[in-house]
C-alpha cells in the first residue's frame, strides 16, 4: 500500500502571495507530491473539521469558541499573525482534523503524513506565531481519550522551540515532548519541554545530524510508545527567512530519514506533520515539505 496521505483544499486559506505566511505551499506541494507519484486516488485522504470537542481537549473552551465563531480578540490576531476570518478558522479545524486521521491511519498502516499540521505555537489559553489550534496536541488527546494509544512521544525537529505543545501537555504523563530547535529564535520565552535541545545559529547538516543520532535512542529508551508524531519542520534549511540553522535539502533528507527509520524499525507507527517553512521562494519550499513523503513512502508498507 502506497504511504497515506492526508489533505484537503481548503489547507490554503488564500492568502495573499507577500504575506509572511506562505500559504501557496499548501497546493505546491500537492502539486510536487502529484509529481513525484506520492498523491495517487489509493494514496489520499479528505480529512474532516476536528469537532469542538477534540479542540477542547488541549485549548480552553472559550479560546476554541472564539475560533469557531471568528470573534478572536485582536491582541490574540496579532500575535497569532493574522486575522481569524471564516476560511482560516475553517483551516484550523482541517489541518486539526487532518493530524487526527493520519495519527489513526499510522496507527493502522504504520505510518502517514498530513500535508499541513505542526502547529507547535498555540498554547491552551490561545495561539501564537502562525498558529491557531495545536493539532499535534489535540490528537495525541484524542488517541489518549480513545483509548488508542497510551504512551506517545512527540519529536519536534522545527527550527522553533514548540513553545505551545510544551505548556498544552507539561502535566500529561502520557506524553513525552521532545523539542531540538534554533537557541535565539522564536518564541523569546520558551515554554520548557520535557527535553529541549538548542542549537547555535548555522548548525550545519553534519554536527545536526550527530546530534540527533544521539537523542534518538535516549528517546526510544524511555518508554514503549505507542505512536510518534513527527513534527519535519522545514525552516532548519539554510535559505529559510525565519530559521538560523544552515541544513541543505541533503540534510533535510537524511534527518527525515534518520527519524522515521529508527522508530520504523522498532515497530513504532509514525505520524508526520510539515511544521514551518518560510522561503520566498515558495515552490522550491514546497519542494522541501516534499522531501518528508519521498522518504516516509518508503517505509509504506
Amino acid at each position: 500500500m502506497p504511504l497515506q496521505i492526508v489533505h484537503h483544499p481548503d489547507y490554503d486559506a488564500g492568502f495573499a502571495t507577500n504575506h509572511r505566511f506562505p500559504m501557496s505551499k499548501y497546493p505546491l506541494l500537492m502539486d510536487a507530491l502529484r509529481a513525484r507519484g506520492l498523491a495517487g486516488p489509493d494514496a489520499l485522504n479528505t480529512t474532516e473539521p476536528a469537532p469542538a470537542s477534540w479542540l477542547r481537549l488541549a485549548h480552553a473552551p472559550d479560546y476554541v469558541d472564539q475560533v469557531i465563531s471568528c470573534c478572536v480578540p485582536e491582541k490574540i490576531e496579532r500575535e497569532i499573525g493574522f486575522p481569524i476570518g471564516l476560511r482560516v478558522s475553517l483551516r484550523a479545524q482541517l489541518a486539526t482534523g487532518g493530524t487526527v486521521l493520519a495519527a489513526r491511519l499510522a496507527l493502522r498502516h504504520g505510518i502517514a503524513c498530513n500535508t499541513a499540521g505542526g502547529s507547535h505555537h498555540a498554547r491552551r489559553a490561545q495561539g501564537a506565531g502562525f498558529c491557531t489550534f495545536n493539532d499535534v496536541a489535540v490528537a495525541a488527546l484524542v488517541l489518549l481519550a480513545e483509548g488508542a494509544a497510551q504512551n506517545i512521544l512527540i519529536v519536534d525537529l522545527d527550527v522553533h522551540q514548540g513553545d505551545g505543545t510544551a505548556d498544552i501537555l507539561a502535566d500529561d504523563p502520557r506524553v513525552f515532548t521532545f523539542s531540538m530547535h534554533g537557541d535565539r529564535n522564536y518564541p523569546v520565552r520558551k515554554i520548557a519541554s520535557d527535553l529541549d535541545v538548542a542549537l547555535p545559529d548555522g548548525t550545519g547538516d553534519a554536527a545536526y545530524m550527530e546530534r540527533l543520532a544521539a537523542i534518538l535512542p535516549e528517546l526510544s529508551a524511555q518508554a514503549h510508545w505507542d505512536i510518534v508524531f513527527y513534527n519535519a519542520g522545514v525552516d532548519v534549511h539554510a535559505e529559510d527567512r525565519l530559521g538560523r540553522l544552515s541544513l541543505s535539502d541533503d540534510g533535510l533528507r537524511a534527518r527525515d530519514d534518520m527519524v522515521i527509520s529508527h522508530f520504523r524499525t522498532l515497530g513504532i507507527p509514525v505520524c508526520g506533520v510539515i511544521g514551518g517553512g518560510y522561503s520566498t521562494d515558495v515552490p522550491a519550499l514546497a519542494a522541501r515539505h516534499a522531501i518528508l513523503f519521498e522518504v516516509a513512502s518508503a517505509y509504506a508498507r
